[in-house]
């Protein structure tokens, strides 16, 4: 096969892949997988692209984490229970539930300052955002 052709049919596989035609298919039940909640905040325009934050361990991770305004912040649940990550004070943000195994992205204030934030489940879980 020439080389041109090679790349042409690794192209297609991964297209196919890349759309979900090229999967397995599964006849036993079970449940579909879970899929990402993007609550429907978005950031302003020409804002910086996102910061991760973790929970893992009944733990935010990192626990101080520094941001432009509007920056976007995916927070990624990786414990086995729901967690939630909710600003204290003036309330500036609150992902709601995050199920265990879920992602959800959430707009960090406009308004340059420190927001503490907490896990209204397990509020002994703490947290900083700081946005400069």
């Amino acid at each position: 096969m020439r080389k041109t052709a090679r790349t042409a049919v690794a192209v297609a596989a991964v297209a196919l892949f890349a759309t979900g035609l090229g999967s397995c298919s599964h006849t036993g039940g079970g449940t579909a997988p879970s899929r990402s909640r993007t609550p429907t905040a978005q950031p302003s325009p020409g804002a910086p692209a996102g910061t991760r934050l973790t929970v893992k361990d009944f733990a935010f991770k990192p626990a101080a984490l520094s941001v432009r305004p509007g920056a976007r912040i995916t927070v990624v649940n990786e414990d086995s229970t729901t967690h939630t990550v909710t600003a204290t004070g003036a309330k500036a943000f609150d992902t709601g539930s995050i199920k265990p195994g879920r992602t959800v992205t959430f707009t960090a204030p406009a308004k340059p300052g420190r927001y503490p934030y907490v896990c209204t489940i397990h509020p002994y879980m703490k947290g900083r955002l700081t946005v400069r």
